[in-house]
């Protein structure tokens, strides 16, 4: 009986990762409260127990008074078998308890030394939209927040994904994983690159739309090593394993430079800058780029200016010459006239990255003082202000009316191809009357009513011999 119980002991110290000593101290503690509650005794001193490790011998006793002053402690051994069943099942289930809580205690430790580490494990099931995964002897949940929107796993398959967080919530150990985490790109580039490993090259910043997109930004402690070149290694092999990882997700490998400048340049790629204006005091960049390069920097949805802001810290408005001219002439025509505005103070602000009657607005009166480098007093600035944040009120307004226009013309369109597909059968041509109907209907719209109907007329004269033929086509 003594050896089953400490192979007992052992296989569930071997399996539980649990120390062989502490499930020897929770069986001695379990055996006494149970002499506890069948002597009905309070004393946390009166009751002690043994078990030996080597033999597996389990020696319970009771500890007696003195009966005089000065007198010893006496110890009565107690028989197991007089304990009886109820000690019995009491001692049962302060050992189920005691058992849970070194292994709760146990995987807090295992698993708490091992946060920020990527592991692989199997998907297991879904629970309200929380991914279950089976890691080693535990299993780990990856919320809805942490997954990439667009994979969706099955029983079974196979997930390699980073150790968030290790918590203990009521009872149970929570292991929080991610593969949505910043952390996670990073640990894949230090398994799939040794130089990342080694930090000769470093991250030094990253941004990502998880799924779809992610900027990373890298330098190189070693003039030798090309950052860019080693992360992607040779015919991109290196970043192709990771990129397999992310289920098809994109990298873009930029190269980190400490001027602000020429980071935003890099981080736009693979569209070409001409030119990058930065305002300190707004925390904006404006980014000039060739009319044939707009779409190719903006990216699809906004998506590669918006990673490139988040990569570098910075706001970026991206521009065309033609548009970047244009702010720089409204804002220097609307603030030239002021008493006291010189040529120089509009270089200076051209230089601090104020390029429109928006910036000037923005920053305030205060920006453009003396102390500040613009060199206007603060009445000069005051106006200054005051003119540009007029302008800005008469531009909001011709903007709404430009885009009140383009609407109307969109409506226009959309009755004229109307008009010219009529509603007619399959295959019945287009009668003249319908094609009329819709460009009067574009011209009510467009305010070009006579001009449109003398069309309409000469249309109809032209589509009478057709209409009294009754000519059809198909019908």
């Amino acid at each position: 009986m003594n050896s089953e119980t400490l192979r007992i002991l052992d296989s569930i110290a071997r399996d539980r990762h649990i120390e062989r000593e502490v499930l020897i101290n929770d069986l001695e503690q379990a055996m006494v409260s149970a002499a506890r509650k069948h002597f009905n005794s309070l004393d946390t001193e009166e009751f002690g127990c043994r078990m030996d490790p080597m033999t597996g011998e389990l020696v319970l006793w009771r500890n007696h008074p003195p009966t005089e002053i000065g007198g010893e402690v006496t110890r009565e051994v107690i028989p197991l078998e007089a304990m009886g069943r109820i000690p019995a099942q009491t001692a049962k289930q302060v050992m189920i308890q005691k058992f849970r809580e070194d292994e709760r205690n146990s995987l807090i430790d295992e698993f708490g030394k091992r946060q920020g580490e990527i592991v692989t494990g199997a998907a297991h099931r879904y629970e309200g939209g929380a991914l279950v995964v089976s890691i080693d002897r535990a299993e780990g949940f990856m919320p809805r927040s942490e997954q990439i929107p667009t994979e969706q796993f099955h029983s079974g398959d196979r997930v390699r994904c980073l150790i968030l967080d290790v918590r203990e919530v009521g009872s149970q150990v929570k292991i929080v994983l991610s593969r949505r985490h910043h952390d996670f790109i990073r640990k894949l580039f230090e398994a799939e690159v040794p130089e990342v490993a080694e930090r000769v090259i470093e991250i030094k910043a990253m941004a990502r739309e998880a799924g779809f997109r992610t900027k990373i930004a890298v330098s190189s402690i070693d003039s030798k090593v090309d950052p860019v070149g080693a992360c992607v290694g040779v015919r991109g092999s290196r970043i192709k394993n990771i990129v397999d990882e992310l289920a098809g997700e994109k990298i873009d490998i930029v190269r980190w430079n400490e001027s602000s400048q020429v980071l935003i340049a890099n981080a736009l790629k693979p569209a070409e800058v001409e030119d990058v204006s930065l305002c300190f005091e707004l925390g904006r960049g404006t980014v000039i780029v060739r009319e044939d390069q707009l779409s190719l920097a903006i990216g699809r949805r906004g998506q590669n200016v918006r990673l490139a802001a988040r990569l570098t810290g910075w706001d970026l408005d991206v521009l065309t010459p033609q548009e970047f001219s244009k702010g720089l002439e409204v804002l220097e025509a609307t603030i030239r006239e002021v008493e006291g505005v010189t040529p120089d103070m509009l270089d200076r602000m051209g230089a601090m990255g104020l390029i429109s009657v928006y910036d000037v607005e923005e920053v305030g009166a205060e920006v453009l003082e003396d102390e500040n480098g613009i060199g206007m007093s603060p009445e000069t600035a005051a106006e200054v202000v005051a003119r540009c944040a007029s302008q800005v009120l008469i531009l909001t307004e011709q903007q709404a009316r430009e885009k009140e226009e383009q609407a109307r013309l969109k409506a226009a369109e959309e009755a004229a191809t109307a008009g010219i597909l009529g509603d007619g059968g399959e295959g019945e041509t287009v009668s003249s009357e319908a094609a009329a109907a819709g460009a009067a209907a574009a011209a009510s719209i467009l305010g070009e009513g006579p001009a449109i109907e003398e069309s309409s007329r000469s249309d109809e004269t032209s589509a009478e011999p057709a209409e009294q033929q009754g000519s059809t086509t198909g019908g």
